[in-house]
């Protein structure tokens, strides 16, 4: 410890000076500027002490430690070089089918949906990374797994197994989802793939943008985490104009090539998660492959619409054909929340949680939705599905949310799919009730 401090040269300072001052005052009688200026200079060094005094107290709390922290939105810990955050969704369903014709494709059920725990955070100022498990299903699957360098507002770069940047309602978080499951649309858009993108906002206007390049995957898949299976590669743009957190509508696309040996291409599913439009044995994807998804959203008050249309086209081949088909599907899902908190594409927050004998009673969120999926009229007749397949899905949905707080939701939803096939009989109607129990925080 040095004894050569500012306070201890004050003190010796503040001492001394008044017996040197005595000693010399009737040898020199003008001592009065000297006495002035080492008056100032003691007042420096004490103005001095104070604000180191200042300095060590707000260093203070950094040098307690990093900050714990656990509410509503997780498990956090921070500090100011690095920042960790646990968060967890878990959604248990209960599955009816009514007038089921076909019971082993889907027999009624109880299961697990999701359960997914997040790790995220950052280290250092430019660098951000998540980390979601699957764990629901049976098999622990890797959901989401990328790290960000965030170089500005204006450009992140992002790297690893991400979600495809098309379809709008695949994007949106899965605990907020207005329905049980995804609408018809997300059959046609990319799940996860693995790759690299870039993304931000345009000269900071609320102008969003995502360009990247990824291994490419089937429509409605996720590509495989061991890596490439075909050594091609998939352009991926999205365009989305948000002004606030209200209102949003945009455009997104894929452009990419496949090789066909082996590898089908993915027949479609219901709402209900069960099989809907199917292709024909040994149809293979051997070629280019574009999606386009134009897609918006309004939310005013309580009400709110969601709308999007996706298109994908690809080259098929079945035996000695070739060709190019090109398959759509749009849905528009609606929300009103009944008891007037605001509708949003992030999930509803009650105004009032659930207080059991209470004045809390949660929010309510009617919803409801229409969408269709449509195979071209030439895949049946190229050799791609068969004369009698499936042709055209089409789904009626409502629903009833009941937000009991921020992080429990409890769902209720009614189904019903039709199908026109290529030729012959149309298929029977599909019927369902779903229900969810759902903790998200």
């Amino acid at each position: 410890m040095s004894f050569f401090t500012p306070r201890a040269i004050a003190l010796a300072i503040g001492t001394v000076l008044p017996l040197a001052v005595v000693a010399q005052a009737a040898a020199n009688p003008n001592l009065d500027a000297q006495v002035q200026q080492l008056d100032q200079k003691i007042r420096i060094l004490e103005r001095k002490l104070e604000l180191e005094k200042e300095a060590a107290a707000k260093a203070a709390p950094a040098a307690a430690g990093p900050t714990i922290k656990a509410d509503g939105k997780g498990l956090s810990i921070s500090s100011p070089d690095f920042s960790f955050q646990f968060r967890a969704l878990i959604q248990a369903d209960g599955r009816w089918f009514i007038d089921d014709s076909v019971p082993t494709a889907g027999a009624d059920t109880f299961l697990f949906r999701r359960v997914r725990p997040t790790f995220s955070g950052t280290v250092g100022k430019l660098v951000s990374y998540r980390i979601t498990p699957e764990f629901a299903g049976g098999d622990a699957t890797l959901i989401d797994a990328y790290v960000d360098l965030n170089l500005s507002p204006a450009v992140t770069v992002r790297a690893g197994k991400v979600k495809g940047p098309v379809g709008l309602e695949r994007l949106q978080s899965g605990s907020a989802l207005h329905f049980i499951e995804r609408g018809l649309p997300t059959e046609l858009a990319p799940n996860r793939d693995i790759g690299v993108q870039v993304q931000g906002n345009i000269g900071g206007s609320p102008l969003q943008y995502v360009l990247g390049v990824y291994n490419g995957t089937r429509d409605g898949t996720s590509a495989p985490d061991a890596g490439d299976d075909d050594g091609r590669k998939e352009v991926a743009l999205r365009l989305f104009y948000a002004p606030n957190d209200n209102v949003g509508f945009g455009i997104a696309g894929t452009h990419g090539s496949r090789n066909g040996a082996g590898v089908a291409p993915r027949n479609y599913s219901t709402v209900d998660r069960r099989s809907g439009a199917s292709f024909a044995s040994g149809t293979t994807a051997t070629g280019d492959a574009t999606r386009i998804s134009p897609q918006g959203y309004v939310y005013a008050g309580p009400f709110g619409v969601l709308a999007e249309y996706i298109a994908s086209t690809q080259e098929l081949t079945n035996g000695a054909t070739t060709d190019d088909v090109t398959h759509s599907a749009w849905q528009v899902v609606t929300s009103l929340v009944l008891t007037g908190e605001d509708a949003s594409y992030k999930g509803v927050t009650p105004a009032r949680a659930f207080t059991p004998g209470g004045a809390g009673w949660g929010a309510l969120e009617l919803v409801a939705r229409y969408g269709s999926l449509e195979l071209d009229s030439d895949t049946a007749t190229l050799g791609f599905a068969t004369a009698t397949g499936v042709e055209s899905i089409d789904n009626l949905g409502i629903g009833l949310n009941w937000h009991l707080t921020r992080n429990v939701k409890v769902a209720l939803n009614y189904n019903q799919t039709d199908f026109s096939n290529f030729s012959g009989p149309d298929r029977e109607k599909e019927k369902s009730i779903f229900t969810r129990l759902q903790l998200a925080f």
